[in-house]
């Protein structure tokens, strides 16, 4: 048995004791320090059916912690590591780590650089690590100087973290939010400048003013469909979620006229070389005490109020839950 947090379709989410079994061919047993608020823990507490595929359910798409146990064929970690899991199926079709203990397909483990303790790799989470990709993307085609690079949804989890990493790359970052009283932690964070998303969330004309070398897009719908069309001559745009909309109101004209690249970004079934680059990169690109400063800690039943406050847009930065408070 643990604790854990459990959601079901018939009872509010709760904090109780969940049975854990033994892990199974490719599994391993991970005893859990650490997880994470994100949006789709809050798309999970509110039962969404394009997150929540199991019932009940615990939350939490980030698992953080020790390898405790191992099932059979598994070689690429040992009992002992530390280690972290982002995306792969937990807290959306297995159980997550909003939990003292979880189960987790060892084939997505990567074992943590030493320079990562347990609580700076919750903080930086599925939202950190999607920025990660999204950086490793942008910089295949865009170099810092060829112009300022827009990140939308600033003041959220990727949006916070992405600023840090590009700024550490050397671009110069435009940071987009609707929370202009954040101003001066986005520019600490180091964006150049910040405007009010309003400027984007409209649906504008679809080629419009080229502004952008590059960006990284978290909340789709009109505002993505604006990004490209400000976008650049062979400008890049990731494409990582869909806060605003999943519709994409565009047209081929930004694509065939100005040769700009749109790149998805996967995080949950990225494969495991790519995990490790990523998070190689995240121990030496990312200072610690940047995202120290956009990062609350929680236990797992406040953890709860906070995944509707994730939804709604009202948090800024990272949220860490602690699983043994």
């Amino acid at each position: 048995m643990t604790r854990a947090v459990l959601v079901s379709s018939s009872t509010a989410p709760t904090v109780t004791e969940v049975d854990i079994a033994d892990p199974a061919e490719g599994e391993a047993l991970v005893d859990v320090t650490y997880s994470s608020v994100n949006y789709k823990d809050g798309l999970a507490l509110a039962r969404n059916p394009g997150v929540a595929r199991l019932d009940p359910l615990v939350p939490g798409i980030d698992v953080v912690g020790t390898v405790s146990a191992l099932g059979p064929g598994v070689h690429d970690v040992a009992i002992g590591d530390r280690v972290v899991c982002n995306g792969a199926g937990l807290g959306e079709h297995r159980h997550g780590g909003w939990a003292g203990h979880a189960l987790v397909p060892s084939g997505s483990l990567v074992v943590l650089p030493e320079s990562i303790d347990d609580a700076f790799a919750a903080a930086i989470g599925t939202a950190g690590f999607t920025a990660m990709l999204s950086v490793l993307a942008l910089e295949r085609t865009v170099a810092p100087d060829a112009g300022p690079v827009l990140v939308t949804g600033a003041s959220g989890g990727v949006g916070t973290v992405a600023i840090a990493l590009l700024a550490a790359r050397g671009y110069a970052v435009t940071a987009s939010t609707g929370r202009t009283a954040n101003d001066h932690s986005l520019r600490r964070l180091g964006a150049t400048d910040v405007v009010d998303r309003a400027a984007l969330s409209e649906l504008g004309k679809p080629m419009q003013r080229a502004t952008w070398a590059g960006a990284v897009d978290s909340v789709g719908g009109a505002t993505l469909a604006n990004v490209l069309a400000a976008t650049r001559w062979g400008g890049t745009v990731t494409a990582c979620g869909l806060a605003q909309d999943a519709a994409l109101p565009t047209t081929v004209l930004p694509f065939i006229l100005r040769a700009v690249s749109l790149v998805g970004i996967n995080s949950v079934d990225a494969p495991l070389p790519l995990r490790r680059q990523a998070w190689e990169r995240l121990a030496t690109d990312l200072d610690p005490a940047l995202l120290a400063g956009v990062t609350r800690t929680v236990g797992l039943g406040e953890a709860i109020a906070v995944g509707a406050e994730v939804v709604e847009g009202r948090v800024h930065g990272r949220t860490v839950v602690a699983v043994d408070r």
